[in-house]
């Protein structure tokens, strides 16, 4: 029988790091949706769940064999402020091993006060808990790097926040929580051996491979530079708009975690925000990459101690690693829009070719996802009329026949690389009120699995690919806490 099987590594470590604390009990756990595929990648399946009461499992009332449940301490810089932080609403159960090797957090969202709370009741409501489920599900569809959900369950108890709302806990998938923020607290701490262990933590756990380098921090620096340089380009080819990217929401492994107030942008506006709390536009969909390379300096300058002796060697190196940071962004956004345009190989004028494109879109208000869907499919798009667009149309055209590839080629690639639907905000609404209001998951269901494989390009896709209505009332999204 599939079972947990927790290897629990996290808490070897110095218990700066953490808190024990076990998941408060609810009244009346139910249930709501179950992740069968995920649950089967880490080796569990519903039967046996179901046999040790999965929504008590899920709700904490009952541990399962083999967790050591503790809350994580790290610190972040909130809105470009340092604060100290932690888990104020969630719970880590343990690491589960899966049937591959392979090791994944188990985490309990939503599951009460911990010495991190700050004031706060610990407790999250069945909206928000359930938006987390679709949006990271629906990356995950996407093919970009992030945190999972296996289970949302309802508690039986209300939470209080403007109104009286339905309680609920996520259950949270990960390949470790360990974030920027993570090194930011083993900073604070003003111990190099205690930074030391957690830096050793995250290479044994994250990049192995680097473990025999000369300097393995160093190599460190620049792997986690690597995948957010990567990770943040791939928001950027689908318009994900993440909404709080605070250092202790930039993770170690290069995985998008914490889906508060993100969203998925409509029409083509580098300057979009939906966060309500991002009144200066500081995390606006244009400013995702500079925002990540100023994580990364922060994340540069805890590794200091270890880089070097000589500290102005050590900044010197960190420098350097940073200035990379600035060249990966730029290439794995420009490969990622090549791709989508079903570019070959690299041509001088390829950028200039993206951001003219790019230009006409912010023009003519277009729909960044449709105008690519758009042109995959060799479909007519909103600037047709603009003189403009018909020479950058042109230019296109003579890009794609120089190519030593066939048009079926250059379709596949397109394909593969612009989704024909994304989590519409308004389709993500309308599904979150059924569920909520109604206890009508279907709406919810029905869009999970559309947004499964959102290459498909499938008939029954077409109905979730229409933008929202016109509206004079920006759309805002909120953290759910």
């Amino acid at each position: 029988m599939n079972k947990w099987n927790f290897d629990n590594s996290y808490v070897r470590l110095s218990e700066e790091f953490f808190t024990k604390v076990e998941p408060t009990k609810v009244m009346d756990p139910e249930l709501v949706i179950f992740n069968k595929d995920l649950a089967e990648t880490l080796g569990l399946d519903e039967e046996s769940l179901q046999k040790e009461s999965a929504a008590e499992v899920f709700a904490g009332n009952e541990l399962p064999d083999g967790s050591e449940p503790l809350a994580q301490a790290y610190a972040g810089h909130q809105f470009g402020n340092l604060t100290m932080l932690g888990d104020g609403r969630a719970v880590l159960l343990g690491e589960q091993m899966t049937p591959d090797g392979e090791r994944f957090d188990i985490q309990l969202k939503g599951s009460g006060r911990t010495p991190y709370s700050r004031g706060g009741d610990g407790r999250a409501s069945l909206g928000p808990m359930l938006r987390e489920y679709i949006i990271s599900e629906a990356m995950h569809g996407l093919g970009i790097p992030t945190t999972r959900s296996l289970a949302v369950v309802t508690t039986g108890e209300p939470v209080i926040r403007e109104t009286e709302l339905e309680g609920a806990i996520l259950t949270r998938v990960a390949s470790s929580h360990l974030r920027v923020g993570t090194f930011q607290f083993a900073r604070g701490l003003d111990d190099v051996e205690k930074l030391r262990s957690l830096a050793n933590y995250a290479i044994e756990r994250h990049y192995p491979d680097v473990a025999g380098d000369e300097n393995k921090y160093l190599s460190l620096l620049e792997r986690v530079i690597d995948r957010q340089a990567a990770l943040i380009a791939k928001w950027q080819h689908v318009g994900f708009i993440h909404g709080v990217m605070n250092t202790d929401n930039m993770t170690i492994s290069g995985e998008t975690i914490d889906y508060g107030p993100c969203a998925f942008m409509d029409t083509y506006d580098p300057k979009t925000v939906f966060s309500s709390i991002d009144t200066d536009g500081r995390y606006a969909y244009g400013n995702q990459p500079g925002i990540g390379g100023w994580n990364l300096a922060r994340f540069a300058e805890t590794l200091l101690p270890l880089l070097d002796e000589d500290q102005e060697k050590a900044l010197a190196m960190a420098q350097e690693a940073m200035e990379g940071y600035l060249e990966l962004s730029k290439k794995y956004w420009l490969d990622g829009m090549r791709k989508k345009l079903g570019l070959f190989g690299e041509a001088e004028e390829d950028e200039a070719l993206v951001q003219e494109l790019l230009k006409l879109m912010k023009k003519h208000e277009a729909d960044f996802t449709n105008t690519f869907r758009a042109l995959t499919l060799g479909e007519e798009v909103e600037m047709v009329e603009d003189q403009v667009f018909e020479v950058w149309y042109k230019k296109w055209q003579k890009r794609l026949a120089e190519q030593d590839a066939s048009e079926e080629e250059m379709r596949e690639r397109m394909k593969a690389n612009n989704p024909a639907v994304i989590p519409r905000n308004h389709r993500v609404e309308e599904a979150l009120k059924a569920a909520v209001e109604q206890d009508d998951l279907r709406p919810m269901r029905n869009l999970l699995d559309v947004l499964a494989d959102p290459y498909a390009y499938g008939a029954e896709q077409e109905a979730y690919t229409t933008p929202p209505a016109p509206t004079t009332i920006p759309y805002r999204t909120y953290c759910g806490t």
